[in-house]
């Protein structure tokens, strides 16, 4: 890490701010390293703590800052909105939800689509489960193993991660399929056209076992079960057999929506050979920081609800303001295309680095969406605490990355803004490769 300024007294050292933060939130409220640092501004792929030390940033809050740091045009567009006005909830005509979501209805690929926003993927998730069992009249969900879709009481409840599912009560029952992690499980072995099919008759079996189910809730790559994918055409073999039945496909875009993983603008689309999910769920980048979340559903789908609502704060003006030219520059620049190019060339480094690595179990992705196992070497078993000891010296070097995983969170998760560069891409690889052979590796 560089230093570039020297913290402010009047906020005093990272330490006794944590001293604070201990004494006033949760202890289940995770931060990341041994000493926590505070971020105070950023720029670009960069981002600087209270200390005065820069770091790149292949994390970006989560996911979440997807284009830059501090980009001018959408600094411009929520400075400009803010002086305007910030937030009438739904009870009046918004003009910026409306431009968005007619922006998001074309892009979604949904036919005579409706958006609702949220304020977060978790409640966009919720909406779906919500939407769903309405229109089905059924509380039975299915869910892949090892997915993540929220915090909220709902979506922990159909979460196939134990590592962050902290109750097993639920309104839904929900029901879990195989094939969301490729490389591990009992159908590991095959190849990808056995997996497919290994998958699909699991899925049938189950279907013949119990009452038909409300959806399939599914992320075309796994977030935080440490960016696990299927082969490409899995869900469209699952939708096929859902389709039979009337079960709807919710496909949760929340980590991998907005051309992240480079090949396409959706994750889905890996898997669209039988058309587009009856819903998808939005979040995270589309604000780059600001709270927007989001679902998309044909009309039948969205108003099957028979009761009232509003949204105090999803689909507010200044973070639609955001959202707005955020998406726009994005599209303008290509982004998408970026991710593929750029993400593609890491994702080459990163392997040529794990091939002389005995800890390094794979590098896998798409895009601007990767992740590095680590094992024990030797061995096939999960390394959490060599991926906390990379996580640590990563950040000493200068850079930021995540991690997750549903094997004991051994998983490094690299997800910087879309518009990095080449050059930044080699200087994070070179960081995290000696991170890696400065530990056990």
């Amino acid at each position: 890490m560089t230093t570039d300024a020297s913290p402010s007294p009047a906020h005093g050292s990272a330490k006794h701010l944590y001293q604070r933060h201990q004494a006033v939130l949760p202890d289940w409220l995770a931060v990341y390293y041994a000493d926590p640092i505070e971020l105070t501004h950023g720029e670009g792929r960069h981002v600087w703590d209270a200390e005065g030390n820069k770091y790149l940033d292949f994390f970006g809050g989560i996911l979440t800052t997807m284009t830059a740091h501090a980009l001018p045009e959408v600094t411009k567009a929520v400075s400009e909105q803010a002086g305007r006005i910030i937030h009438s909830s739904t009870l009046y005509l918004n003009r910026p939800m409306v431009d968005l979501a007619e922006r998001i209805a074309k892009l979604s690929g949904i036919p005579d689509a409706r958006v609702f926003f949220t304020t977060s993927g978790t409640e966009a998730n919720d909406t779906a489960l919500l939407l769903a069992t309405a229109y089905r009249r059924s509380n039975q969900i299915l869910a892949m193993r090892n997915s993540y879709h929220g915090r909220s009481f709902t979506s922990v409840g159909i979460t196939g991660n134990k590592g962050w599912s902290p109750t097993s009560l639920s309104p839904l029952q929900t029901l879990y399929v195989h094939g969301g992690v490729r490389t591990r499980g009992p159908y590991a072995d095959l190849d990808d056209a056995g997996f497919i099919a290994a998958c699909v008759a699991d899925l049938e079996d189950l279907l013949g076992h119990v009452r038909p189910p409300a959806a399939l809730i599914a992320e075309p790559i796994q977030g935080v079960g440490g960016f696990t994918a299927p082969p490409d055409g899995l869900y469209a073999a699952f939708r096929e057999v859902l389709q039979e039945r009337g079960i709807l496909w919710i496909a949760d875009e929340v980590q991998t929506g907005w051309g992240r993983t480079g090949d396409n603008f959706w994750g889905w689309q890996a898997h669209g050979q039988n058309g587009p999910p009856d819903i998808l769920t939005f979040a995270k980048g589309i604000g780059n920081g600001m709270s927007i979340g989001g679902v998309v559903a044909r009309a039948e789908v969205m108003n099957c609800l028979d009761s009232n609502s509003i949204s105090t704060f999803g689909g507010t003006q200044i973070t639609m303001a955001a959202g707005l030219a955020n998406l726009t520059y994005l599209l303008e620049h290509d982004l998408q295309g970026n991710a593929r190019r750029v993400g593609g060339l890491l994702i080459e480094r990163l392997r040529a680095i794990a091939a002389q690595l005995p800890g390094v179990r794979e590098v896998r992705g798409r895009g601007l969406m990767i992740g590095v196992e680590l094992v024990k070497p030797g061995t096939d078993q999960a390394d959490p605490d060599g991926a906390a000891a990379v996580l640590e010296a990563a950040r000493e070097g200068g850079l930021l990355i995540g991690k997750g995983g549903g094997h004991n969170t051994s998983v490094l998760r690299i997800a910087p803004p879309l518009s990095l560069t080449v050059a930044e891409a080699e200087e994070g690889a070179a960081i995290l490769e000696r991170a890696l052979r400065s530990t056990q590796f």
